[in-house]
């Protein structure tokens, strides 16, 4: 049959109700900013098609001939079957196929105790593969070629000190509903459960929650993890031998962050006066004053574990603010007049400590 006189096939409209970067049973679905490789087999050199095609902002793939075809949502099954309609009004029962040459990254959400929550756009290869390894997006797929959900906390900043890694869910919209899925990074941790890193979806929402109760044995493993931030800033002032910034690594306990910063300052140094200044979650400042001992291990109640923008203050003993006091006052030290008994002798010169006589 000549070319202008074959007969147009009816087109195949496209299913309903499909999301973006959702998945109809395993298969993947397209999407804007997708690369795809469109092809049709036994076709007059007019026909002859690009090599790519990227899907643009609209969803639509911009094909000569048929110009635009809406493929948004589709399976690759699917978008060859609706591409192959609209150039049966060409060509009578064209063989089309759809090859995913590079997908678009993944828009994902990341809210709870994370450092930076919000919106991250995730890469999800950096070469272009072949259609087998791209088509599906199952647990079984080789390589890491999609984001897991320790990546997108990774790009978040890591979860916070008072993470429950346990209990994290992912929202994920389907075509109709929406879905749950509970994950324990915990057991990813613990027992190298790889299932509970689960491959990540376009429109994926991660939900991390606040732990009730912490364990210090987990805490250090989960501060030691790689979903966990490199470092924490905290501030000590006071009487240490190199006050300031320093940036420590998540868990820190707080005679480490002493340590850190050279040490008390001898003989100016309250270990039972050392204050722990913390800005909470909603807003409020609480601040702990802690008696330090430096063979405490991490413990609540002693010394405890440092969270990101803590502020230490060492405070002086009293003979360091008497003896600051006088040189300011009258520019001589403590030290001139004997020490502490001879401070109180020029004070109370009769003896009586200020006691009236009594």
């Amino acid at each position: 049959m000549p070319f202008e006189q074959r007969v147009p096939l009816p087109e195949a409209p496209p299913p309903s109700n499909v999301r973006p970067g959702t998945i109809l049973g395993d298969a993947y679905t397209l999407g804007a900013g997708d690369i795809v490789r469109a092809e049709i087999f036994d076709i007059a050199p007019e026909l002859a098609l690009e090599p790519r095609y990227t899907i643009l902002l609209d969803g639509t793939l911009n094909l000569p001939w048929v110009g635009s075809v809406p493929v948004q949502g589709l399976t690759l099954t699917q978008a060859a079957a609706v591409i192959s309609a609209k150039y049966g009004r060409f060509v009578r029962n064209p063989l089309v196929t759809i090859s995913l040459l590079a997908p678009r990254p993944l828009k994902v959400g990341v809210i709870g105790e994370v450092n930076r929550p919000g919106s991250y756009i995730l890469s999800v290869i950096s070469n272009e593969v072949s259609q087998a390894s791209l088509n599906q997006r199952t647990s079984s797929e080789g390589g890491n070629q999609w984001p897991r959900v320790t990546q997108a906390i990774q790009s978040a900043g890591g979860v916070t000190q008072i993470a429950n890694i346990r209990e994290v869910r992912i929202r994920r919209l389907q075509t109709d509903r929406e879905e749950i899925v509970a994950i324990d990074l915990w057991r990813f941790l613990r027992e190298g459960d790889l299932s509970q890193d689960i491959l990540l979806r376009d429109g994926d929402t991660i939900i991390i929650p606040k732990a009730d109760k912490l364990d210090a044995g987990e805490a250090t493993q989960v501060a030691a993890s790689n979903f966990s931030p490199e470092t924490i800033s905290v501030s000590i002032v006071g009487e240490v031998t190199a006050p300031g910034s320093l940036k420590l690594k998540p868990n820190t306990t707080l005679n480490q962050a002493i340590m850190a910063a050279g040490g008390f300052r001898v003989g100016r140094a309250s270990k039972k006066g050392v204050d722990l200044i913390r800005l909470n979650p909603d807003g409020t400042i609480t601040r702990k004053k802690y008696s330090i001992d430096l063979d405490q291990n991490l413990n609540e109640g002693r010394n405890p574990a440092l969270y990101n923008n803590d502020i230490i203050v060492v405070n002086r003993t009293f003979i360091a603010s008497a003896n600051d006091f006088l040189i300011n006052a009258i520019g001589a030290p403590l030290t001139i007049f004997g020490g502490i008994s001879g401070f109180r002798n020029l004070i109370f010169p009769n003896g009586n400590n200020g006691n009236n006589g009594n």
